[in-house]
């Protein structure tokens, strides 16, 4: 049964995430302690590199921990609902939206403070100045 479990250095190279993370998943719970090898070494099975892949694309949606750890436990509990997924995937859509708005306004700031600026060898900088008051 375990020549189908592969070692966390495998299971790094094939789902993109370093070993660090996997283990970090793993003491935050979000990932299960996998078996271990006589020798001690993990072992991962298909279920949990399936789980890894998970939780590494919701990372790079920017989902929090909190919320991969509230979409797990709909897997988790096998009772998914497309409404309660929706209403978390809206929640976290609001809230890039909003950074996305936060950012959109620290450009414009950043694009008058530049345009401002002369950008000549002399010691009066109109963004220092800004900054210091």
């Amino acid at each position: 049964m375990s020549d189908n479990r592969v070692t966390i250095g495998k299971v790094a190279a094939r789902t993109g995430c370093h070993i660090e993370t996997i283990r970090f998943y793993e003491k935050e719970a979000l990932l299960p302690h996998p078996d271990r090898s006589a020798g001690g070494h993990r072992l991962y099975s298909t279920e949990l590199i399936e789980r890894l892949v998970f939780i590494r694309r919701s990372r790079e949606l920017g989902f929090s921990m909190v919320e991969i750890r509230q979409l797990l436990s709909l897997v988790d509990g096998e009772q998914v609902s497309c409404q309660r997924v929706q209403h978390i995937a809206d929640a976290h859509l609001r809230d890039v939206r909003a950074k996305i708005a936060d950012l959109k306004k620290m450009e414009r700031s950043l694009d008058d403070l530049s345009s401002q600026c002369s950008g000549d060898d002399v010691p009066d900088c109109p963004i220092i100045e800004v900054l210091q008051h």
